[in-house]
């Protein structure tokens, strides 16, 4: 079980976790992490206009700051049960893991530079004997169609002029997310004349032709490398069960690690939608998402700091490819790694939980690679 400093971050976690936050409904847990904030001391504390809140712990230089993060929202909607249950080494909970933990452990990170006395006050502010300041950020929008706008928000802010960006997934302890995989999504909208389901039969129906449409679209061939999916995850529409449909929708995610099998999966898509027109059918698309693709290289200095400090605690880091917030950084060439403070399981359903155990490990990483950070050469 945890103890100390850990045993504090996993208390945070779960009054976190139990503030509802779905996406573009942040502002409540905004608000909570923005009051936490300014209780420690910490400067410069504010939420901006879409909701990301910002608070910086001073440095003793001018070094380039050093961008932690971590995602405010979760995929749950505001009425989902978020009951909390604890289970031997595990809490389970909806969103404890993705990313309550993630977001507690932001105070982690400044409670341990505490305890390890490189934190002083002045005049009532917490600040770091390390080279530049730490901007600590709690981003909206990460999930589904949030579109990554919190994380976008923050890199318009900074741009380069940081050190680095780290990002924290709190289930992801012992993955290195240096690569980002590149999303489409789309909304795909049909409409028909719609009719009674015995006096006007024959006449087309929306949701005969999105059914048609989803064999067409799943029935593609992908390449197994570099890996690539297509995925039908809502579909609607449809009056009643004697009702023949005007209308009907789906959102289709597409997701590929090469940037231009992504590019020609997108153009196959839309091959398909316009061969599936017919007479007194509307077919229309909305692009609802676009992550884009980046990378590091594996010898990057800051992917090898990772690396480095997580075998220190006896993990063999997973050298992975995801959908993070760090995407935008690493798409626009900025030094960025994804990395995660302990590890869970079950994210985005309601039977997600996180391990208790591996918290210390991954708080005395996560403080290492900050301390680090500012020594390498990027």
């Amino acid at each position: 079980m945890p103890t100390g400093t850990a045993t504090r971050v996993v208390e945070l976690a779960e009054k976190i976790q139990q503030i509802p936050a779905p996406v573009f409904k942040e502002s409540r847990r905004a608000g909570f992490v923005k009051e936490k904030f300014i209780n420690e001391g910490l400067c410069d504390v504010y939420i901006d206009e879409i909701g990301d809140v910002f608070a910086r712990l001073p440095g003793n230089s001018s070094a380039k700051p050093l961008v932690v993060t971590a995602h405010l929202d979760t995929v749950f909607p505001m009425e989902a049960d978020i009951s909390l249950r604890r289970e031997a080494n595990r809490i389970y909970g909806p969103g404890i893991g993705d990313n309550s933990i993630g977001v507690a452990g932001l105070f982690g990170l400044v409670w341990t530079l505490a305890e390890q006395e490189s934190i002083k006050k002045v005049s009532g502010e917490q600040v770091t004997s390390l080279p530049g300041d730490v901007w600590l950020v709690a981003n909206v929008g990460e999930e589904g169609l949030g579109d990554l706008r919190g994380m976008r928000a923050v890199v318009d802010h900074f741009n380069g002029d940081v050190t680095a960006y780290l990002i924290l997934e709190g289930m992801a302890l012992g993955q290195i997310y240096y690569r980002a995989l590149g999303v489409e999504r789309y909304r795909i909208e049909i409409t028909g004349p719609g009719g009674h389901s015995w006096v006007d039969y024959g006449k087309p129906s929306a949701i005969h032709e999105l059914a048609k449409l989803i064999v067409k679209l799943t029935g593609m061939p992908l390449p197994d490398t570099p890996r690539t999916s297509i995925n039908v995850g809502v579909v609607s529409g449809g009056t009643s069960v004697n009702t023949i449909a005007g209308h009907a929708q789906m959102e289709l995610d597409l997701r590929s690690e090469g940037e231009q099998t992504l590019a020609g999966l997108v153009a196959h898509v839309e091959r398909i939608l316009e061969e599936a027109k017919i007479p007194g059918v509307n077919i229309e698309q909305q692009l609802i998402g676009s992550r884009p693709v980046g990378a590091l290289s594996i010898d990057h200095p800051l992917v090898q700091l990772a690396r480095r400090e997580l075998l220190k605690i006896g993990i063999n880091p997973n050298m992975a490819i995801g959908s993070t917030d760090a995407n935008i950084p690493l798409s626009r060439g900025l030094p960025a790694v994804c990395i995660g403070i302990t590890r869970g399981a079950g994210a985005h359903t309601h039977g997600e939980f996180i391990y208790l155990e591996p918290l210390e490990g991954g708080l005395q990483c996560l403080v290492s690679i900050v301390r680090k950070a500012f020594e390498i050469t990027i």
